[in-house]
């Protein structure tokens, strides 16, 4: 049940955030009016409403974006807004303009996740482009998902699929979803295989290393809470020791002494062959997992992992110190393992 008390700015604002998944709260003033907050700290106003026998979540907007009065009035104009039929578009729209819009209006992703999106859309999909979203059927779709090679792939794209004709149902571009009717792809789902003890052997294994600059190069995935292709294309310029700042990014105190210890030998922090920096060291990277027992842990892993339990905090200063304490509980030199 969703905690109650009367929404005030007050309250809103110093709500603390879960460590994982989500809190919902409930206004006493409307009770139909409900938030959420998530692990990253955004709170969103929402409704709740049975629609055609379906439990629906209506979101309203995020605070303080929508201001506290505003998504109480708000309520009722969206629950009856849930209970209307949509208007049965009669203007066709082809499948691939109809994506442009869906991305535009549903899809909230940084830039390289938006890009990387994009390009498996025009890879996967293409064979829908031309036709009218109206006229696609659930062999069309099924055409399209079985010609996918690997089931993990199959599977994004259907659910992708499934969100898409879903928007356009509630939109009246279409009168069924055809997704639907399609059985789901199966898929083997990775388990990944990093813990506490796993990350403590690992940090063990890769200050043994003798090449300095992928040992800290690696450090820096754990110490420095950014996706591999970030961390390996770090440049000293972005780097602001005054302010422990990379680009906007909080620096960790561990990555802070790892960086200022490195020589600055060239433009780039971590260099490769070439005047480049390092790429993916891979043949390397194979040989710490192995040394730290985990042969089949992979660089992402160790992102997922650590963002996983990072808590999320508005405010660069409290999210630095998140970083602090996290990886000092993490990485506690008593550690047994």
């Amino acid at each position: 049940m969703a905690h109650q008390f009367f929404f005030n700015p007050y309250i809103l604002d110093n709500l603390p955030a879960p460590r994982t998944g989500f809190d919902v709260v409930q206004d006493v003033s409307e009770p139909r009016l409900r938030m959420y907050i998530t692990s990253r700290g955004v709170k969103t106003f929402f409704v709740r409403k049975r629609v055609n026998g379906k439990d629906r979540r209506i979101l309203i907007g995020n605070y303080p974006d929508v201001d506290i009065e505003d998504a109480r009035s708000a309520v009722q104009t969206v629950l009856d807004n849930a209970m209307q039929k949509p208007v049965t578009r009669r203007r066709k729209i082809t499948f691939q303009k109809f994506m442009d819009l869906y991305l535009e209006k549903c899809v909230r992703r940084g830039e390289d996740s938006r890009t990387k999106l994009e390009r498996a859309i025009k890879r996967h999909l293409a064979d829908l482009f031309e036709k009218n979203v109206s006229e696609i059927s659930s062999t069309d779709i099924q055409n399209v998902i079985s010609g996918i090679n690997g089931a993990a792939i199959a599977g994004r794209m259907q659910e992708l699929l499934q969100s898409v004709f879903k928007f356009a149902l509630e939109n009246g571009y279409v009168k069924n979803n055809p997704v639907i009717d399609i059985p789901r792809v199966e898929q083997k789902r990775r388990v990944r295989p990093l813990n506490r003890n796993g990350l403590n052997r690992l940090v063990a294994a890769i200050e043994k290393m003798d090449d300095q600059n992928l040992r800290a190069a690696f450090l820096m995935l754990i110490y420095g809470f950014a996706h591999k292709s970030k961390i390996f294309a770090m440049q000293w310029d972005d780097l602001d020791f005054n302010h422990d700042m990379w680009d906007n990014r909080p620096l960790s105190d561990r990555a802070i002494v790892l960086l200022q210890d490195l020589p600055q030998s060239s433009n780039w922090v971590f260099p490769g062959r070439g005047g480049f920096h390092i790429i993916d060291p891979r043949v390397a990277w194979s040989r710490v997992a192995h040394a730290a027992g985990i042969p089949n842990l992979t660089m992402d892993d160790v992102y997922k992992f650590l963002m996983r339990q990072l808590p999320w905090a508005p405010d660069k200063a409290d999210f630095r110190d998140n970083m602090n304490i996290l990886l000092d509980d993490l990485l506690a030199q008593n550690q047994d393992f």
